[in-house]
């Protein structure tokens, strides 16, 4: 005898709950929960199961996976951030903003994929005489790369048993529909439903699956929050279209560590790897100017030395303005609340800009000690020594914090040709090899206050 069930599932997270809410507990939408009828079996847990799951023993699964080698993508930041290349199987997702270079990324990585690797190019967005015009601008016509444009899965998943792709790329995943669903293209439940049926397709075939994602207005991905937990890797395609610099970071990675970040130049033969971001990130930098410095700040496993400048501008407004790039605004908030009672700076009556130069967003709280060096640097007009370096955490008692990472920082700054860095007392340099001679002098300080009075004022 089967009993049937009554629970209600949010379509955006998958989250199921006996009981209908206007709001889901678990992704905090509204009107998302919808109901679903579920029919189990009293013989559910017992025996009698007429298929069993496959089953094999961990000796066995790793003398057969154990070995498997990574699809090398040939350029070498993406085969970094990718733990060595794709594996066969596995699904990532890329998500960027519209205009942001994902078309031109992904058709590059399917042009330059090893020797032997069939690569099969799927364009729901575009027709096929656009994307080999894009392939005629990059100079990639040689590529052995075989294009379809389909916009349904029956359409894709009939290619590929034609092709036999080791990698599979879908540009994009909003524009690929399930034709046995009545929602529209792009919505909620045929988002969640087609990256679905490409996961277990990835998995069935051992084919290594790339699927280009779009963002929200609030940079989040598109569709059902589910996607990202379906997918093996989640990539973000980040940077500003008015700059060439563009940010690959790995949000989420099954096979290697997540947070590590590439970094590319959009160029007009399309995206070329940087070899020395730091230098690229300080090339025009402002020296005597007050507020500006720059700060050792870790992306993954990747040190880079950034600019960050901050402008304090007097107002009469009764609410001054608090703006901010490249930062969180609630992290600058913190920094002038700890600036006014601590040493005396008031920045209610000022207008406060900041900025991280170069497009970059940072968000690790090593970026504190810096953020307020700049605004006092800002607040009293005064330029800061330019070949002074500053990192560290500042509580909200004024105390300057220790922060991870500290041996590549110290490394990136005398590589770079800095001469002084101001950083927290508690600092140790064990980790830092015998065989590295660091040319700096570490300041090292207890206090945010005391940090000021180090600093070099021209």
């Amino acid at each position: 005898m089967k009993l049937a069930k009554l629970l209600y599932k949010c379509e955006n997270c998958g989250h199921e709950t006996s009981k209908w809410q206007g709001k889901c507990l678990e992704c905090d939408s509204w009107n998302s929960l919808s109901a679903v009828e579920t029919i189990t079996s009293p013989d559910a847990y017992g025996v009698n199961l007429l298929k069993p799951a496959s089953y094999t023993h961990l000796s066995q699964a790793a003398d057969e996976y154990g070995d498997q080698k990574a699809i090398r993508m040939g350029i070498s930041e993406i085969d970094r951030i990718l733990s060595g290349g794709l594996l066969k199987g596995s699904v990532t997702l890329l998500g960027g903003e519209p205009g942001i270079g994902k078309s031109t990324l992904l058709l590059q990585i399917a042009a330059s994929a090893e020797k032997n690797t069939k690569v099969m190019y799927l364009s729901a967005e575009e027709a096929v005489s656009q994307v080999a015009m894009r392939a005629v601008r990059l100079n990639l016509t040689a590529a052995d790369i075989t294009l379809v444009h389909a916009t349904t899965v029956t359409e894709i998943f009939a290619c590929a048993r034609e092709v036999s792709p080791d990698i599979m790329i879908i540009d994009s995943i909003q524009t690929v529909a399930d034709p046995t669903l009545p929602a529209a293209t792009g919505s909620v439940t045929q988002v969640r439903a087609v990256a679905e049926l490409l996961v277990k397709f990835a998995k069935e075939k051992q084919t290594a699956v790339i699927m280009a994602g779009h963002v929200t207005k609030d940079g989040t991905l598109a569709g059902p929050k589910v996607l990202e937990h379906l997918v093996d890797t989640v990539i973000s395609f980040e940077g500003d279209r008015h700059h060439e610099l563009r940010i690959l970071t790995v949000l989420k990675h099954r096979f290697g560590p997540a947070g590590e970040v590439a970094i590319l130049a959009m160029t007009g033969e399309g995206l070329k790897e940087v070899a020395d971001p730091s230098q690229i990130m300080l090339a025009d930098r402002c020296i005597d100017t007050s507020g500006s410095m720059a700060v050792p700040v870790l992306e993954g496993q990747r040190c880079l030395l950034v600019e960050l400048q901050a402008l304090a501008v007097k107002t009469s407004m009764a609410n001054p303005k608090r703006q901010v790039q490249g930062v969180a605004t609630s992290r600058l908030g913190i920094v002038l609340g700890i600036l006014e009672q601590r040493i005396g700076c008031t920045f209610s009556n000022r207008d406060v800009f900041v900025s991280v130069a170069g497009g970059l967003k940072v968000a690790e709280p090593a970026l504190d000690l810096a953020l307020s060096l700049c605004l006092v640097s800002a607040f009293y007009d005064i330029a800061i020594d330019n070949q002074l370096l500053a990192c560290g955490e500042v509580g909200l008692g004024g105390e300057i914090r220790q922060v991870t990472g500290m041996d590549k920082r110290l490394i990136e700054a005398a590589r770079m040709g800095f001469k002084r860095v101001i950083v927290p007392s508690t600092t140790s340099l064990d980790s830092i090899p015998a065989s590295v001679s660091l040319d700096l002098e570490i300041i090292k300080v207890p206090t945010l206050r005391q940090a000021i009075k180090a600093l070099s004022i021209k």
